[in-house]
């Protein structure tokens, strides 16, 4: 069900994109604190349904698609509102847009995946990954407001860097497991055979996690 807290927990996270995106278009510094608090808000949202859900035994089919989209439609309208007002250019870019493309390279592996019936499991690498990315954005978001004392925009960028890394690595991951299945040669005629393969193939790769 919708109505379930850790599905609404999800959800507020894709409601607070708007005020996310708002918050970039006020004064400095206010609009670095207020997009960093509503960050960093989301990111705990984010830790909080998987738990819950666990928890209270309230894991359902709409909770695992609604919660890799609201990850990546939060990643993605924060960094391209940090290319807006200038935090990410020149070279940091490259990192930005790889870490981009592979948003959009596992989301459609995972739906090519899904018709399959088959699952790929979270590595620790990814959630490292994961870990480095919403740190570096932290950084990104307060920017020029951040403290003096401390290199707030180096380090955001050297995070932008690290998480580009861990995603070529983590996007390589999941390319390998979708192209054995892809170039899987499985008789289209036979459907007896073809549901024994994509059953054997759900039992190796296990349960999946967004």
């Amino acid at each position: 069900m919708i109505t379930t807290l850790p599905n609404l927990l999800t959800l507020s996270r894709i409601l607070a994109i708007p005020a996310l995106i708002g918050a970039f278009y006020l004064a400095s510094p206010l609009s670095n604190w207020l997009a960093f608090a509503i960050f960093t808000v989301a990111g705990i949202t984010d830790i909080l349904d998987g738990y819950l859900a666990r928890s209270l035994g309230e894991e359902s089919g709409l909770g695992r698609f609604l919660d890799p989209v609201a990850d990546k439609l939060l990643v993605a309208a924060t960094l391209l509102m940090l290319v807006y007002v200038g935090r990410i250019g020149e070279w940091t870019i490259l990192p930005t847009v790889v870490i981009l493309c592979r948003e959009i390279l596992v989301s459609g592996l995972r739906e090519f995946l899904a018709e399959l019936r088959v699952s790929v499991p979270v590595s620790r690498v990814a959630k490292w990954k994961t870990a480095m990315q919403m740190l570096a954005i932290g950084f990104l978001i307060v920017g020029e407001a951040g403290w003096d004392p401390i290199p707030v925009m180096e380090i955001g960028r050297l995070g932008m860097w690290l998480a580009a890394l861990f995603t070529i690595y983590t996007g390589y991951d999941y390319l390998r497991v979708g192209l054995r299945h892809v170039t899987a040669d499985v008789p289209q005629s036979d459907p007896v055979q073809s549901n024994s393969v994509r059953a054997n193939s759900v039992q190796s790769d296990g349960t999946d996690q967004s």
